[in-house]
């Protein structure tokens, strides 16, 4: 445990230094999310400035822009979209084509399809968790392909000079291997174990190592009503799950409600948007190693 645990945390050191700056002038790149924003700035270095316009308290997947967000999205030089079904809103706003890359295009053979269920969160309205899961970057293979994808956009639109981003994209791309089987050795405990999720984000994450997630459908960071404690109680009897993986923070009491039912909690940020701290590494590093702590508690 202390070697996966100092390999990981070699890992965050090694992002820190590797994050470049965004630049005052030069190309303008918008993304749809934070994973691609932190690969394209990776990527792009000082050439130029990388925008997620997503306010901090709105679900990217189900933003709704406003004219003045449109018009910053239609005047940059380049839009990274994620893919899969992410971001619904680029289906209700027209994109310069030549301007707008799918970063995970080559990842249709990879895509997992989710069931529908109908809900709202927040301001954003109904929605429906349908089709395909789209939070793709959580399995580091398939965020290396979205980064190549990002690479190859930068460098061939004459962004950044395409040696630079090579070497870029090199760095990044053994980073995201190297977390991979650091990950893998952390979490091979859990490897078939059953673990019970508070939202419906970690498909990739959960075919990458192994796990066999219930995912449930409560409001991130809240406290979970009686109903959907009882619910919890039910998938905790029909799985045997001892770990709950929370999407946000919540109250110390949701956390004591749970541990009642002999689950230890686990603050598993998904990422859409930016970690209140620390880069997308460090984010994923903390939850990673948290799991397998959570996995030795366990006993697993």
């Amino acid at each position: 445990m202390k070697s996966v645990t100092a390999r990981l945390a070699l890992l965050v050191t090694v992002g820190i230094a590797a994050t470049a700056a965004s630049a005052q002038d030069g190309p303008r790149v918008v993304a749809v999310n934070y994973p691609i924003q932190y690969f394209a700035e990776r990527l792009l270095g000082e050439a130029g400035d990388v925008v997620f316009p997503v306010p901090a308290d709105v679900d990217p997947s189900f933003w709704r822009p406003g004219i003045s967000d449109i018009s910053l999205v239609q005047g940059a030089d380049l839009i990274l979209l994620n893919g899969a079904g992410f971001a619904t809103w680029v289906d209700r706003v027209s994109l310069p084509r030549s301007r707008t890359v799918v970063t995970g295009a080559a990842l249709e053979g990879e895509l997992i399809v989710t069931e529908s269920i109908t809900h709202s969160h927040g301001d954003g309205g109904e929605h429906s968790h349908e089709g395909l899961a789209t939070y793709t970057w959580l399995d580091p293979s398939l965020a290396s392909v979205q980064a190549e994808a990002i690479a190859g956009a930068l460098s061939t639109r004459g962004l950044a000079a395409e040696e630079d981003v090579a070497e870029r994209l090199a760095s990044l791309q053994a980073e995201l291997e190297s977390f991979d089987e650091v990950t893998r050795d952390a979490l091979s405990p859990l490897n078939g174990a059953s673990v019970i999720a508070t939202h419906p984000r970690y498909h990739y994450f959960e075919r990458r190592y192994g796990l066999s997630i219930t995912s449930l459908e409560w409001e991130a960071g809240a406290m979970p009503s009686e109903d959907e404690l009882a619910d919890l109680a039910e998938a905790v009897a029909d799985t045997g799950a001892q770990i709950l993986i929370w999407e946000a923070a919540p109250p110390a009491e949701a956390v004591e409600a749970v541990s009642a039912l002999g689950l230890q909690s686990v603050v598993f940020p998904p990422l859409a948007h930016a970690p209140a701290e620390g880069s997308i590494f460090e984010s994923l590093t903390a939850s990673v190693t948290a799991l397998a702590a959570a996995a030795q508690g366990a006993g697993n």
